[in-house]
């Protein structure tokens, strides 16, 4: 009798031990998103001047979506909606500095915390720190010398180490967790903007100076950002890896302005610093990659590799024939295909298959839902309300897009993709590439691209249309605006962005 009853445990405890070894384990998620990288700017896009084999590597494993987008061409729009699964003009203010993300915002991030994930963000950080008011002078108004407000904790992640703002934005310091690294009471830090940035002897950026602690801007070396952060992210994963599964949001620097490769890339490519700080951030993801591999988490991790936006255009690697945005009409800042389209990997082992290339419309904005979906996960109501679920079509289960359509929005204007439509209610790229005033950024003449609406000068012609509507099945190229062929269809599109802006 003992001896059956023995057996019978032990079987059953081999039963159950069979049974918990069959059980799938909820997969690692790792967001890996570069500043301003255009998709030519990537080897498996067609970049013939600069080497990316760390990014080419994910996609020979993996999935290259070529018709992903960003919803907005600069950096905070775009953040906001991969973090929140929400369209950026649903936020009701004006943007002031202050935290985007409310408190009770359901974020990717929160949602993997509340369901057992473990949470990081390494790197740049644009949406906002502390409370909003009407006083409120941007970032000047932040205590930097003490813990600091409401920020990226308080979007669902454990832990954060990076740059609080762009990196050529003040206060030019790493912040950990709460506190600026190698802040010192003794020597506090001050931001300056207008005249008194002026007056203060140091060469402003856009946002003014930061004077002052010397050890804490010494702390953040402006070759050594990207570096540093990705160092961090793999000690991350070399400490938490296995432990339970892990959210890791990895934003790196590269390659927005300043344009600041280490001494160890310098010289790496023809194309200058600007090349060189593309095959440094490369290195960058090959770090992390190497660390799953060596931890053996690679084949339980999802990895996603994207930019925030389109590349902005340098007249030097432009003139040397890099094409950061390839043939796409635009760049930075504009609502052309330029400035929103993205390059998009998702590798992720036994549930995607190598090389994969996918040809449909993907946002962004959908990568919550879709990671969420992913690792089964139990996602609240009401979070990530404009985000779609695209697992099936990036496992290959459909070829069939969830996304139908997509506002996305330029410095000076927004366009509306719908299916193979885009419809913009302004003539111009809704950003710097047609607005004479922004002499500091390349216009639409110097960069050798047409557009029907615009003569050979770059001059809007009198007899433009006041809108635009281009069909980039036949039309990639938005080189020809067709409003005023397909009426029908504008009057259509005009209808519908005005009921998706009033979200």
């Amino acid at each position: 009798m003992m001896k059956t009853t023995w057996i019978t445990f032990l079987m059953a405890g081999l039963a159950v031990t069979a049974s918990h070894a069959q059980q799938p384990t909820q997969p690692n998620v790792v967001l890996i998103i570069a500043d301003d990288l255009g998709v030519g700017d990537v080897g498996c896009y067609g970049s013939k001047m600069i080497r990316t084999p760390n990014v080419d590597r994910l996609a020979a494993e993996g999935l290259r979506a070529t018709d992903a987008h960003s919803i907005g061409s600069v950096c905070t729009p775009s953040r906001y909606g991969m973090l929140t699964g929400r369209y950026y003009h649903r936020y009701p203010y004006s943007w002031n500095g202050e935290s985007l993300i409310e408190a009770d915002r359901p974020t990717i991030a929160s949602v993997f915390r509340d369901n057992g994930y473990a949470t990081a963000y390494f790197g740049k950080v644009h949406t906002g720190w502390g409370e909003r008011s009407k006083e409120r002078k941007h970032r000047q108004d932040i205590d930097w010398n003490s813990e600091l407000p409401r920020g990226v904790l308080e979007m669902g992640f454990d832990t954060y180490f990076g740059t609080p703002f762009t990196h050529n934005e003040p206060p030019f310091v790493f912040v950990e967790d709460r506190h600026v690294v190698g802040v010192d009471p003794e020597d506090p830090i001050s931001i300056l903007m207008g005249e008194a940035a002026k007056e203060s002897g140091v060469t402003p950026y856009n946002w003014g100076v930061s004077i002052g602690g010397k050890a804490a801007h010494a702390a953040r070396p402006v070759d050594q950002i990207d570096i540093l952060v990705t160092e961090r992210a793999v000690n991350y994963i070399n400490e938490n890896g296995g432990n339970k599964p892990f959210f890791m949001n990895l934003a790196l620097v590269a390659p927005h302005v300043p344009v600041a490769p280490s001494k160890a890339f310098k010289g790496r490519t023809k194309l200058g610093r600007y090349g060189d700080f593309v095959e440094q951030m490369d290195w960058c993801v090959g770090q992390v990659l190497d660390a799953l591999e060596a931890q053996g988490l690679s084949d339980n991790t999802i990895v996603i590799f994207t930019s925030d936006n389109g590349a902005i255009y340098h007249s030097k690697e432009h003139q040397s024939g890099h094409r950061s945005n390839l043939d796409w009409l635009g760049q930075k800042t504009d609502a052309w295909e330029g400035g929103l389209r993205v390059p998009f990997i998702m590798r992720w082992p036994g549930e995607i298959d190598a090389g994969q290339t996918n040809d449909q419309l993907i946002s962004l904005m959908d990568i919550p839902q879709t990671v969420w979906s992913a690792a089964g996960v139990a996602v609240p109501e009401g979070a990530g309300p404009d985000s779609l679920n695209q697992l099936a079509l990036l496992t290959g289960k459909t070829d069939h897009s969830e996304r139908k359509e997509l506002l996305m929005i330029g410095i000076t204007g927004q366009a509306l993709r719908s299916g193979d439509w885009v419809y913009i209610p302004k003539s111009g790229s809704q950003g710097v590439t047609t607005d004479p005033r922004m002499s500091w950024a390349m216009q639409l003449a110097e960069l050798g691209l047409s557009n029907s609406d615009f003569d050979a000068e770059g001059k809007l012609k009198a007899d433009a249309p006041k809108a635009q509507l281009y069909n980039l099945r036949t039309d990639p190229r938005q080189s020809t605006n067709v409003i005023r062929e397909h009426p029908e269809v504008a009057a259509k599109l005009a209808k519908r962005f005005i009921e998706v802006k009033k979200r």
